[in-house]
């Protein structure tokens, strides 16, 4: 098990590193002492992205990228299903309670989300997206400019509750992270229905996903051309893409390089031991063994070792 978490963080790590460090020249205080830049206020974390940090927004969408079921969530605090896609909490949950903003972060689409909890940040991360617009059809989730319309809403949302100036304070004093692109390669680019491989080549691709990345920091909606910076969000991480092609069940599809010690998910290892096709099957007994959960998300355990590595590097770069 040891073994399998250093090969885990050796391939993640590099991810995180590259592109945190990408938007530091982008933004006006990312640069500078850690010293004196830890000691910057964050009043709130916002997710962007898709279903590793997704907590619930997918709950009542028509999708098959839902995990509000057991046995997703039987680690979570009560064992509630809350539409985590893990046995427990997700990167959202374990960077917000670290940093002090709160314990859990609340799914925007939720009916009883309370004014502490909106305060604090929310997630607007839907399972199934991605930078390309087509990973989203064909899923049924919310696409990534869905996404930051959402933020826009929110932010009319909590000034209606507290007022501009407090709203204003919020979100430029929020910590921003986007974790987009695994499903643009594993449900997309290399599905059984190749549509973007008859358009690009895979170094093609590759840049039209950057681009797209750019664009989502540079734009909200379909009409409107802003910076998303110029929207309040002033310090943005873009979280790398893990190496998706060593998950379980794209082993199952032929991937070749890949760690030896996690060939299974504790809830299966095909194409289809993912979301809705798992609903209340048993989980395996020892998940701490796991790196992934089911075939394609990790575990909670597994989370909080690559969060403790983006603090350990890179976190200093966006305080």
């Amino acid at each position: 098990m040891a073994s399998s978490y250093r090969c885990l963080l050796a391939s993640l790590a590099p991810q995180f590193v590259y592109l945190l460090l990408l938007t530091a020249p982008l933004l006006p205080h990312a640069h500078g002492a850690a010293a004196g830049a830890a000691k910057r206020k964050i009043s709130a974390v916002f997710v962007f992205g898709d279903s590793t940090v997704d907590s619930g927004n997918n709950n009542n969408r028509i999708t098959v990228a839902k995990a509000n079921f057991p046995p997703y969530g039987q680690d979570f605090p009560g064992g509630n299903a809350t539409g985590r896609f893990s046995n427990g909490k997700v990167p959202g949950d374990i960077i917000a309670s670290r940093l002090g903003v709160n314990e859990l972060l609340q799914p925007y689409i939720r009916e009883d989300l309370e004014l502490g909890d909106l305060g604090t940040g929310v997630v607007f991360a839907s399972g199934g997206s991605g930078y390309d617009p087509l990973t989203s059809v064909l899923t049924g989730a919310t696409s990534s400019t869905g996404q930051l319309e959402l933020f826009h809403d929110y932010k009319e949302r909590l000034k209606a509750l507290v007022g501009e100036e407090e709203m204003t304070r919020v979100i430029s004093e929020g910590i921003y992270f986007t974790v987009y692109g695994a499903n643009d390669f594993a449900n997309n680019y290399f599905s059984q229905i190749p549509l973007r491989r008859y358009q690009y080549d895979l170094p093609s691709y590759i840049r039209f996903l950057v681009s797209s990345a750019v664009n989502f920091t540079m734009h909200w909606s379909y009409s409107h051309v802003h910076k998303l910076n110029e929207m309040g969000a002033n310090r943005i991480g873009f979280i790398g893409i893990p190496p998706v092609g060593c998950s379980p069940s794209q082993r199952e599809l032929g991937s070749t390089e890949c760690f030896t010690e996690v060939a299974e998910g504790c809830c299966g290892s095909t194409v289809l031991d993912v979301a809705i096709f798992i609903k209340n099957r048993p989980a395996c007994p020892n998940v701490h063994d796991y790196i992934f959960w089911d075939s394609f998300h990790p575990t909670e355990e597994a989370y909080n070792i690559v969060v403790d590595k983006l603090f350990q590097q890179n976190l200093r770069d966006l305080m």
